[in-house]
């Protein structure tokens, strides 16, 4: 699928029907109003996405695309890129951080290659990979605009398939070294702001590791006016086959109806540069929580999300995301089971502030 199929997609918004049924039940349930806070407005977003009253979040799934970035050879990461292979092994074989926590919260992982700088075939990961790894940015390119639009394409036709397999919400992660430097530059561009205090510092950069992230970043957008580039061809420049694909995911959600939920900085930006290719497509977006990055508060604000979590976290592979479920299953459990007002010898609660006698 080509960008310009993509951008003649037509985005449905969610149910506004069922979401307010949804709240309405969640009034029945004896309770103060709104106790649950913004965990009574997430089953009723998710529901509104699925257009069911009773939303179905049973078999979950968390998606990792896994991708090299060329931009390591300009020293903006404390490690190699054969870490990258390292961890997608781990991923494989369930092992990785994200694939102990997923088991906890009853997912199941789904790592994809599309982008590892190595020949090897690596059990256990889908391999769809579209190149060994992108170029560097501060020579050439990352990708060509068929690269990135196949990328796209296979985050796409992945939530089909999962949908499919009757997966009803899928969290997303990555890994790739020098991805957060990927994803600085182009939530900058997409965001139309460049600041140096914007970059973060990844998993550990040293002081003199983080001058260099930060130099590479202002010259990229300088040299390829980024700040004025639009949203696909910054994906291009700069962007990383990991990023793209999860793009793709995201816009995947908003075509086929089932709720997406972000994790870190690289997720987080997929999903607003999915938002900015199809505007309403963030309608399907759920953040989970607000990590280390000096940009991820700035997008999901954007999209005007807010995450559940504050963790202070920056390990990625999808590990918030994960973390978020067992909290959504506890508010189901409430949501679907609680009893009601007039299950048990309380008056209930009304909007306007009265108080039904018992």
């Amino acid at each position: 699928m080509t960008i310009e199929e993509i951008q003649q997609i037509k985005i449905e918004a969610p149910s506004d029907a069922v979401y307010h049924q949804i709240r309405a039940h969640w009034d029945r349930v004896a309770k103060p109003l709104d106790g649950l806070g913004d965990f009574e407005a997430a089953i009723a977003r998710i529901g509104a996405i699925q257009r069911k009253e009773i939303p179905d979040i049973a078999k979950r799934a968390v998606v990792m695309m896994i991708a090299d970035n060329g931009i390591v050879e300009e020293q903006v990461s404390q490690s190699g890129q054969e870490v990258t292979a390292a961890v997608a092994q781990a991923m494989g074989r369930c092992s990785s951080s994200v694939g102990k926590m997923a088991a906890v919260a009853g997912a199941d992982t789904f790592p994809v290659d599309v982008g590892i700088a190595t020949v090897d075939a690596i059990e256990g990961v889908r391999n769809e990979k579209i190149a060994y790894g992108t170029a560097n940015f501060r020579r050439e390119q990352a990708m060509t605009k068929e690269q990135a639009e196949k990328a796209i394409d296979v985050g796409i036709q992945l939530v089909k398939e999962l949908l499919n397999k009757d997966y009803t919400i899928i969290a997303t992660g990555e890994m790739g070294i020098g991805n957060t430097t990927t994803a600085t530059a182009l939530s900058a561009a997409l965001l139309h702001i460049w600041d140096r205090r914007m970059p973060g510092r990844g998993a550990g950069l040293s002081d003199e590791g983080l001058r260099r992230k930060e130099q590479v970043i202002s010259e990229a957008i300088d040299k390829y006016d980024l700040l004025t580039a639009n949203p696909f061809e910054v994906l291009c420049a700069v962007g990383g086959f990991d990023i793209a694909a999860l793009c793709g995911v995201f816009l995947g959600g908003a075509i086929y109806h089932v709720p997406i939920v972000i994790d870190g900085l690289i997720s987080a930006t997929a999903a607003y540069l999915a938002e900015c290719i199809l505007p309403g497509a963030s309608a399907y977006f759920i953040a989970s929580h607000c990590g280390r990055e000096p940009v991820l508060p700035m997008l999901l604000s954007k999209m005007q999300l807010k995450p559940f979590i504050l963790g202070n976290m920056a390990l990625g592979e999808g590990t918030g995301a994960v973390m978020l479920f067992p909290l959504l299953d506890m508010a189901m459990a409430l949501y679907a089971n609680g009893e009601k007002f007039g299950e048990m010898a309380v008056g209930q609660y009304h909007r306007n502030g009265d108080v039904e006698p018992k």
